[in-house]
């Protein structure tokens, strides 16, 4: 059993993603009294969570039908209602085309999305080659495609010249709701309701600071401060509303078909 407030630190420990996309959430998270925040890749992430290492983390969404016992913060999350640029599949040859596609290790939410997909496809799903933490799917021997994701792939949109399928895009055609990359994940038996306003206080100071953030990634990643402005304050969503458990539970339903989570899961929402 998880100990949310151990001997050694009273203090509700979070961590996030550290890509552009978690800023929007996180904003000044740090500085709320009673909370320390840290950061790391995804995968990471999702160890130091069932690790009982961190308290809540902001972590792929396909983590909540991995393991029973996980809460989530209902209504607040990284989401696209379309095209995400920061999410691609490279393509070598058309996607109804590719028998092999090389997935990014650093996502979980956006590989499961992609594999669940093209589990549908007609003619049968294609080979999903894994590559190791830290390495570069592009390079994967005999890949007809890859899977980048995070800032890479807004910069890989810009510099390299081959065309894209993208899964939120994708998504969004065939279900006609948001998809729902991340989520605040609790772990059993934190409370988390003490601390629910200085989540959404990071929201709102994060949504304002918006366009510094745009700023301040396009210097960093030299890459066009509109581009980066244009996916953080339009492509993504970080209030889906009501949409949020219904898509949830029809990305647990298709992943569970491609055998990638459990069906039976039901992970509770706490409400803001």
């Amino acid at each position: 059993m998880i100990t949310p407030m151990s001997a050694s630190s009273s203090e509700l420990r979070v961590g996030s993603v550290p890509y552009l996309v978690g800023r929007p959430l996180d904003h000044g998270l740090g500085r709320e009294p009673g909370i320390t925040l840290e950061h790391d890749v995804p995968a990471r992430l999702i160890e130091r969570l069932r690790g009982g290492e961190i308290d809540v983390a902001l972590v792929s969404s396909i983590e909540l039908f991995r393991r029973p016992g996980y809460r989530y913060i209902d209504g607040i999350g990284v989401a696209g209602n379309g095209y995400v640029g920061s999410v691609q599949v490279f393509l070598r040859k058309p996607i109804q085309e590719a028998a092999s596609i090389a997935m990014d290790p650093a996502s979980r939410a956006a590989a499961a999305l992609t594999r669940s997909l093209l589990y549908e496809r007609e003619g049968g799903a294609p080979e999903f080659i894994e590559v190791p933490l830290g390495a570069d799917p592009r390079e994967a021997k005999g890949a007809d495609a890859w899977l980048r994701i995070g800032d890479a792939a807004l910069r890989e949109t810009l510099t390299i010249d081959a065309p894209a399928w993208n899964p939120s895009e994708e998504w969004r055609k065939r279900t006609g709701m948001p998809f729902v990359f991340a989520a605040w994940i609790v772990a059993e038996d934190v409370d988390i309701e003490p601390h629910l306003e200085a989540f959404r206080r990071a929201r709102e100071n994060g949504r304002s600071a918006i366009p510094a953030l745009a700023r301040e990634a396009a210097e960093t990643w030299r890459l066009p401060e509109a581009q980066c402005l244009s996916y953080l304050a339009e492509e993504c969503s970080y209030d889906p509303g009501p949409a949020m458990a219904p898509s949830l539970r029809e990305f647990q339903r298709r992943a569970a078909l491609a055998d990638l989570c459990a069906k039976d899961l039901l992970p509770e929402p706490v409400h803001l």
